[in-house]
């Protein structure tokens, strides 16, 4: 789908023939590690001699308690450790408003990035077609969908698969793209402004597009006096940072936010990933500050916004010639929010050696939940969608346990 520009954003607002009063409600927020993220060594099973075995170089050292140190990973429980550079969520995982489920994955046999990423956008089985993006179907079927140009809203230059077939949706690098050089709560200069853009055209604005101004006037007012996140929270420049911060602002200024997208590439590690250093490690310490940013910024949020964090599948289990990790399938998803039954892993850990086979050969974690099973429990517990079984037809998911309540 090609970006909604500028003009484009306006114009779908003002002509509306829904009512786009904005409505509080929950909101979820998606990041996609592109590229399939090696997510073993982002919560290190240190309690498992065969990871180490099996990766001589790139493993992650085990927690020291006698000696603590900067390249050491932080024990988080008797299976698993944190990579040095997430220390930022640390506390995140501590206050229970984290789970990690291990092992996610779907049933793509392909190992390519494209077919795969493609497949979890929609939502489907392998060789199963669904009209549409998941988050798409989501937000048709949702019973708090009052529809704005900003109900949702992909981070970047074009709008994620995921939300194709959504009644609206937006793609913006920044909030300043749909700036309107007017004085805030001016509905005359507003006007004037349309007019410049439309010329006669605004003649023919319905009454509901004409509700619409005051929905401008709140991103106008987001522009006033600059943006200042809340308890020191300190942003990135990286585009993650800068993406998070976007969609902060969007939630704070009550647009009728539902869902936000952003992507998070580079992640594709078959050269010299490196360990607590390098490649792998400068992408993990991002999306740490990242993370930390974002939750201390909304703090005032939290029981409001769900925020997951998936990618297309995991690595192999063992690191190759090159001192990398080749595709692979089982990854582990992060799920966040004030409602979530966190500071825990969901997910029986068989170890390393329990893997997959496939045409592949040997092809990383062994598959324990099926990716549509998390993001119906995000769907129904955190953000209860009652119509789950529509937005992923012909699956019936297995209860996982971090939601407050799942309902299929």
């Amino acid at each position: 789908m090609s970006k909604l520009n500028r003009r484009a954003f306006l114009k779908n607002l003002a002509f509306s023939s829904e009512k786009v009063a904005p409505r509080e409600g929950k909101v979820l927020v998606c990041i996609f590690l592109r590229g399939g993220a090696d997510t073993l060594n982002m919560f290190v099973p240190y309690a498992d001699s065969d990871y180490y075995k099996q990766r001589p170089t790139i493993a992650i050292p085990p927690p020291n308690k006698s000696k603590p140190n900067a390249e050491a990973s932080i024990r988080l429980n008797d299976i698993y450790a944190l990579h040095p550079r997430l220390k930022p969520i640390l506390p995140i995982y501590q206050n229970g408003r984290m789970a990690i489920v291990q092992a996610v994955g779907s049933d793509n046999p392909t190992g390519s990035h494209f077919d795969t990423q493609d497949q979890i956008e929609h939502g489907e089985a392998y060789g199963k077609t669904i009209g549409g993006g998941w988050l798409g179907r989501h937000l048709r079927l949702n019973a708090q969908n009052h529809q704005t140009p900003l109900s949702a809203v992909s981070i970047g230059t074009s709008i994620c698969e995921s939300l194709s077939g959504a009644p609206s949706v937006s793609a913006l690098d920044s909030l300043d793209e749909i700036k309107l050089q007017t004085l805030p709560n001016d509905s005359h200069a507003m006007l004037a402004a349309l007019t410049s853009l439309y010329g006669t055209e605004i003649d023919l604005l319905s009454q509901p597009g004409k509700d619409t101004i005051q929905l401008l006037n709140r991103v106008q007012n987001m522009h006033n006096g600059g943006y200042h996140p809340e308890n020191n929270a300190r942003y990135a420049d990286d585009n993650l940072s800068k993406g998070l911060k976007e969609i902060a602002r969007l939630i704070k200024a009550n647009v009728g936010l539902q869902v936000a997208c952003i992507d998070f590439g580079g992640w594709d590690t078959h050269f010299v990933q490196g360990a607590t250093e390098g490649l792998q490690a400068d992408n993990i310490a991002q999306l740490g500050k990242a993370l930390e940013a974002f939750d201390a910024d909304l703090q005032k949020y939290h029981s409001k916004v769900t925020t997951i964090v998936m990618t297309e599948f995991g690595r192999r289990t063992y690191e190759n010639g090159s001192l990398g990790t080749d595709h692979g399938q089982g990854s582990a998803m992060m799920v966040i929010g004030g409602g979530v039954r966190g500071g825990k892993f969901y997910g029986e850990w068989t170890g390393v050696s329990d893997q997959e086979t496939d045409l592949l050969g040997p092809s990383g974690l062994r598959i324990k939940h099926d990716y549509r099973a998390v993001l119906s429990e995000v769907l129904s517990g955190m953000l209860h969608n009652h119509n789950v079984h529509k937005v992923f037809p012909d699956f019936k998911p297995t209860p996982i346990g971090f939601a407050p309540t799942t309902s299929a």
